[in-house]
């Protein structure tokens, strides 16, 4: 008898944990969607303003990030033409 109790608790066990799993991800599903919603919305009725505002914002983060790669670039380039000149001087 203990070991149909005991199957019986594994089963009920398992099903509960999984409907938590599956809730938790369908209501994790939802508020992504909500938020993406409502994200959308809010762009799509910002004023002409606003909308300037943000993409000078998104510009200048841009800019920004353009310069930091084109600093690492210049400083790669200057590394790498010292390596070849140190490995081309006649010993």
């Amino acid at each position: 008898m203990s070991t149909k109790q005991a199957v019986r608790r594994w089963v009920w066990t398992g099903a509960i944990t999984a409907v938590t799993i599956v809730g938790a991800i369908y209501g994790a599903g939802l508020r992504s969607q909500q938020q993406f919603t409502q994200e959308t919305k809010r762009v799509l009725e910002a004023s002409p303003e606003e909308k300037i505002a943000q993409l000078e914002t998104v510009r200048s983060d841009l800019v920004r990030r353009r310069n930091d790669l084109q600093r690492k670039i210049n400083n790669f380039s200057a590394q790498r033409l010292e390596r070849e000149q140190a490995s081309n001087k006649p010993r």
